[in-house]
C-alpha cells in the first residue's frame, strides 16, 4: 500500500466521523443483542439467544428498546471512527518506506496504534457508558434516568470519572486488535483487487463493502475473548465481581468454559459485517466527494 499523498488531518477525521456515526446508527440493535447476551446471568438460569432477546425486548419496551442508550455509541462512533482513521493515516505516514510505500505488517502496526489511541480519547467512556446504561435497562426499576446526559451525570456522580473509564486495559487491547486486524486485512485485500483491475479505477462501492465485511468477519473471530471481557468488566456488578480484567477472564474460563468468550458471536458477527461494509464505503465515498484520497 502506498502512502505517498497522505490523507489531510481534517479530511480523515470528518470521512472518518460521518462513516462512523453513520454505521453506529444503522448496527446498533445488533451491538444491543449482544451486549445483552454478554451480562451475567444467576446460577441455573440460561443466557437468551438473540432472537429471544429482540422479542422480549420489543415486547416489553417496544422497538425504540432495541436503541437503549444509542445516543452514546452514535457520538462515541463518530469521535472514535475519525480518531482511528486520523491515526492510521498518520501512523502508516510514518512506517512508510523511503518509496512510499507500507507493508502488510506496517499496516497491522498502524492499525494497532490507531485502535488503542481511539480507546483511550473516545472508545471507553462511550462504551462504558452505553454498557451501564444497557444493563441497567433490564432492571425492573432502572436506577438511572433517561437519556444519554443525565444516565452519564448520574454514573459519574455515583462512581466519579473513573466510573467511566472502567475497563480501559480490555478496551485498547480489544480496539487495538480490532483495527489492526481490520486494516490489515481491508488494505491487503483491496490491494489484491485492484491488482487484478485497470490501472487507476476507482472501486465500486459493492466491492469496497464487500471487502469491509470480510475483513469485519476476520476482527470478529481474533477479538471476541476481548469484548466477552470488556462488556463484564463494564457491567454494573463488575465491581463486586472483578478485580481486574484478568480475573475477570480467569473466573469466565473456569466457571463457565472457554466457549463462554465466543458468546455474542453471533450478533457481533451481524453487526461487524455490516459495520466493515458500511464504515469503509461511506469513508472512502465521503473522501472522494471532498477531493481527498481513499484508504
Amino acid at each position: 500500500m502506498s502512502a505517498k499523498g497522505k490523507e489531510k488531518p481534517f479530511h480523515s477525521l470528518f470521512a472518518g466521523a460521518i462513516a462512523g456515526a453513520t454505521e453506529s446508527f444503522l448496527t446498533y440493535p445488533a451491538e444491543f443483542v449482544k451486549t445483552q447476551s454478554q451480562f451475567t446471568y444467576a446460577v441455573g438460569q440460561k443466557a437468551p439467544g438473540p432472537i429471544t432477546i429482540v422479542r422480549e425486548t420489543i415486547r416489553d419496551r417496544g422497538i425504540l428498546g432495541l436503541y437503549a442508550g444509542v445516543g452514546a455509541p452514535i457520538i462515541g462512533n463518530a469521535a472514535k471512527a475519525g480518531v482511528r482513521f486520523l491515526c492510521y493515516d498518520y501512523f502508516k505516514g510514518m512506517l512508510a518506506d523511503k518509496d512510499g510505500k507500507v507493508s502488510p505488517p506496517r499496516s497491522l502496526v498502524a492499525g494497532l496504534g490507531a485502535g488503542m489511541m481511539e480507546a483511550i480519547i473516545a472508545v471507553t467512556p462511550t462504551e462504558t457508558i452505553k454498557t451501564k446504561l444497557i444493563d441497567d435497562s433490564r432492571r425492573a426499576e432502572p436506577k438511572y434516568p433517561k437519556g444519554v446526559i443525565p444516565g452519564t451525570a448520574a454514573i459519574i456522580r455515583e462512581e466519579g470519572i473513573a466510573g467511566i473509564y472502567r475497563g480501559l486495559f480490555p478496551v485498547m487491547m480489544r480496539q487495538g486488535a480490532n483495527s489492526a486486524v481490520r486494516f490489515s486485512t481491508y488494505s491487503t485485500m483491496k490491494q489484491f483487487v485492484q491488482g487484478n483491475a485497470r490501472p487507476g479505477q476507482a472501486l465500486p462501492s459493492w466491492v469496497t463493502f464487500g471487502i469491509g465485511a470480510i475483513a469485519g468477519i476476520v476482527t470478529v473471530y481474533v477479538t471476541m475473548p476481548l469484548d466477552v471481557i470488556k462488556t463484564r468488566m463494564q457491567s454494573l456488578t463488575a465491581r463486586q465481581q472483578y478485580r481486574n480484567s484478568f480475573h475477570c477472564a480467569y473466573r469466565i474460563f473456569t466457571e463457565e468454559g472457554v466457549l463462554r468468550f465466543w458468546k455474542g458471536t453471533t450478533p457481533r458477527l451481524a453487526r461487524l459485517i455490516l459495520s466493515g461494509g458500511i464504515i469503509f464505503t461511506v469513508y472512502e465515498n465521503v473522501i472522494r466527494a471532498i477531493g481527498g484520497r481513499a484508504v
